[in-house]
């Protein structure tokens, strides 16, 4: 499934929408998330738009990654209470 985002991405708007996270290792956003915030410390495997999966480790919590993602896998991701922004 494509992932899209109809609103352009400016980096000095906030995030105008945010869902709760739930990893799985197939399952994408239903659009692309401008960022990812990390309720409880930890590793977070994020998918890029591309497919490429990149490991952030030791993030502590309340951490705010700024990276365009459609999905968290589950696999490798040890982090918590984790929240798309949109």
């Amino acid at each position: 499934m494509a992932v899209s985002s109809s609103i352009p991405v400016h980096s000095s708007i906030p995030a105008l929408e945010a869902e709760d996270v739930t990893p799985h290792d197939t399952n994408n956003f239903t659009k692309l998330a401008r960022a990812i915030y990390i309720g409880g410390a930890g590793n977070a495997v994020v998918v890029m738009e591309n497919d490429d999966p990149i490991t952030f480790n030791g993030l502590l919590a309340g951490t705010i990654l700024p990276v365009r993602c459609k999905r968290v896998n589950a696999t490798g991701t040890s982090a918590t209470n984790i929240v798309a922004l949109f």
